[in-house]
């Protein structure tokens, strides 16, 4: 996700850091001479630019060491338990990606291999979720994207088309279409909605279910429904909601309606640890599927990709063929220029690891989260994630509140990123009570050693809080319905060091379920 960034004013930009510190005069830097020293020239002493471009050069060693300094307060990305995101690739793969960061995929002309491997991808991601292949002209059809959230845009847009299409052929209104989903669905489908003036009709969680209910949501449908999105992996629990009674009930009542599945997260685990569970082109209103290369996929961000069952889902009006260096392409992405290395990743692993590679892993991924909801369930934590391979490789869990604790989720977030862990602490999605929730994320490079790390360090947090007074337990807390900013959001999150960043003119917005219900929208 790209955070917008406020341009501060010149009287911001030039103040100093501390009050009453323009009023100390300093001895200023000389210009260098001859200097072994990084940190003997002039610009050791300086800070960074951060407002205007630097009129002077800057020498090439010294501008990486000054941006690699400062990047040493961002955390551990290995240690970062909030992310699905990739943090591990091979040696070989890093050195392709690298070899293609010139390129510009978007050049077919000069660069046709890159393109074929790109369709090769793609033609590997629809049979792997069973897309039709016996039809001579019903092809499936996909193509690579940033990431899922790109992924979903374009998904949402040709369901949109689809049905105006078809409300303008029976010269019907085309004015009110709307979309049926879980409340609990990453931000990128709120942003679909509202960019493409789309009416969002939410499945409420409740406090013992936190996936879509597929005979709520088939209820919802009226003739100004574009589609259905199920997920295969929520964010919150990485549950799989069930897309085939979604599937069943629509078939049943007659309903016209097609399914989106967003897959991000599952799409490459559900395959290999519960290849019997129907949830693609197996089921014959499933329309349309993304997936996030750069989560399951284990490719470095970002990458994403997304398939459609056929063209009489994507509209050939939102599908452009340009001529552009050379050749004549189609074309249907919301970017252009980008770069080719992780689409070169993706196939690397692709042909390194196969079905049998990608199997091993994520079974390995499922243990590991096994295991860690058993040693968490031991000490007194409600699991609220399903094991044994029914969901994401990942435990969601709570404090029992049977045990009337005097500090929060939160508390015990802020305890773990003291001792370098990020495990984020959520509000879950509204009508859930309110339920708060801490998150660990197992990737790749989660082994059961670092995972008995985490484990004896949860221990002592808990430990450490309950030893402590009310009072000091508390100002580690965070509610999110409320204005003031608490001891953890002020002191120990990016957000409290970069709060001119974001403009005042967004802040109390009230269109997002976050700005509405206090939901906390997960980090994927």
């Amino acid at each position: 996700m790209v955070h917008l960034t406020t341009v501060p004013n010149d009287d911001v930009a030039q103040a100093p850091l501390v009050e009453g510190l323009q009023n100390v005069k300093f001895e200023q830097p000389q210009e260098d001479e001859v200097t072994a020293s990084i940190y003997g020239s002039r610009f050791a002493s300086e800070g960074l630019p951060g407002h205007s471009l630097p009129d002077g050069e800057m020498p090439r060693d010294v501008a990486y060491r000054m941006i690699k300094d400062h990047l040493t307060l961002d955390g551990n990305p290995v240690l970062n338990l909030a992310s699905f995101v990739t943090t591990y690739m091979e040696e070989e793969a890093e050195k392709l990606m690298a070899e293609a960061l010139p390129k510009n995929f978007i050049d077919y002309e000069e660069y046709p291999q890159t393109a074929d491997i790109q369709n090769k991808c793609v033609n590997m991601i629809a049979r792997l979720y069973n897309a039709p292949t016996d039809a001579d002209d019903d092809n499936a059809m996909g193509t690579s994207t940033v990431g899922s959230s790109e992924a979903i845009m374009l998904a949402t847009l040709a369901m949109k088309r689809r049905w105006q299409n078809k409300r303008k052929a029976a010269g019907k209104d085309i004015s009110n279409p709307n979309i049926v989903m879980n409340s609990a669905v990453q931000v990128c489908w709120e942003k679909a909605a509202r960019y493409f003036e789309i009416e969002e009709k939410y499945v409420y969680c409740t406090e013992d279910r936190y996936v879509i209910d597929p005979a709520e949501a088939v209820g919802m449908i009226d003739e100004n429904t574009i589609g259905i999105c199920t997920i295969l992996g929520s964010t919150y629990t990485g549950q799989y909601e069930d897309t085939k009674a979604v599937n069943d009930l629509l078939i049943k009542k007659g309903i016209d309606c097609p399914i989106h599945v967003d897959a991000a997260s599952g799409g490459f685990v559900a395959p290999f640890v519960v290849p019997e569970m129907e949830w693609d082109f197996r089921l014959e209103k499933v329309v349309s599927i993304n997936v996030s290369g750069h989560k399951y996929g284990l490719v470095y961000p970002g990458v994403g990709w997304v398939v459609w069952r056929s063209p009489e889902f994507l509209p050939k009006e939102l599908v452009f063929n340009i001529n552009y260096l050379g050749a004549d392409q189609a074309s249907f992405t919301l970017n252009f220029s980008k770069g080719a290395s992780q689409v070169l990743g993706q196939y690397y692993q692709f042909i390194r690891l196969g079905r049998s590679g990608y199997r091993s892993i994520m079974l390995n991924l499922t243990r590991t989260a096994d295991y860690l909801a058993a040693c968490l369930k031991q000490m007194g934590f409600v699991i609220m994630s399903e094991g044994g391979g029914k969901g994401l490789p990942l435990v969601a869990f709570r404090l029992n509140p049977e045990k009337k604790h005097h500090f929060d989720e939160f508390a015990v977030a802020h305890q773990l990123r003291e001792r370098g862990w990020v495990v984020p602490a959520y509000t879950m999605a509204p009508n859930a009570g309110k339920l708060k929730l801490l998150r660990v994320v197992v990737r790749e490079d989660f082994s059961r050693s670092r995972c008995d790390s985490l484990v004896q360090d949860i221990k002592q947090a808990v430990e450490t809080l309950a030893k402590m007074k009310d009072g000091t337990a508390e100002q580690y807390e965070i509610n999110p319905m409320l204005t003031g900013d608490s001891h953890v959001k002020k002191h120990h999150t990016s957000s409290g060091k970069s709060k001119k960043a974001s403009h005042h003119k967004y802040k109390d917005e009230k269109h997002s379920l976050q700005g509405q219900t206090g939901k906390t929208h997960a980090v994927c």
